[in-house]
């Protein structure tokens, strides 16, 4: 999309992360259905190798494209969304320091990378909650629904390795002009 920091975001947060020297950077919405989980892994995994402690994770199951790009992208639009919690604990599991795959994410077993949830619904709020991640919201899809998903994913949060409290942000998007 021409105008918007979305395509080779782990290039982009390479490139801030290089310039900076103590900010945290981090992906607003990898969308996950456009991506192998083992190649965000892998790219987030080499960005926290070089800047350690300073890089986020945000996960988004939005396709963020049309069907031309979708199979240019070499997927399947029917069913990538429905995949995306599966996709998360499997991304998840890659940067675990027991890692259940056989295959691992070199570099990004045992790294620590915040992952954050982003929806603009409660579908995401409440996967977030249910899995002990922090939650964003995109409150500039779906502003109506910010209140009620935030209150959802405080109320059902379930504590986890990650993160014992809930943590959220509601924002914008960064537009590139």
């Amino acid at each position: 999309m021409p105008g918007i920091a979305s395509a080779a975001t782990a290039v982009l947060i390479g490139h801030v992360a290089a310039g900076t020297s103590t900010i945290r950077v981090g992906a607003g919405g990898i969308m996950l259905p456009n991506h192998s989980p083992l190649v965000i892994a892998e790219q987030f995994g080499t960005l926290e190798s070089l800047y350690p402690g300073r890089i986020d994770l945000g996960l988004g199951r939005a396709p963020g494209s049309d069907p031309v790009t979708a199979r240019a992208l070499r997927r399947n639009l029917a069913s990538d969304a429905d995949e995306f919690p599966r996709d998360v604990v499997e991304l998840m599991d890659y940067f675990s320091d027991r890692p259940r795959q056989s295959v691992r994410a070199v570099p990004g077993t045992g790294l620590k990378v915040p992952i954050w949830i982003l929806g603009s619904s409660l579908f995401g709020a409440q996967l977030a909650a249910h899995l002990g991640l922090p939650f964003a919201f995109a409150s500039h899809f779906a502003p109506a629904q910010m209140m009620q998903a935030l209150d959802l994913y405080r109320t059902t949060f379930k504590p986890s390795a990650e993160l014992q409290k809930p943590l959220h942000h509601a924002g914008l998007q960064c537009f590139l002009r």
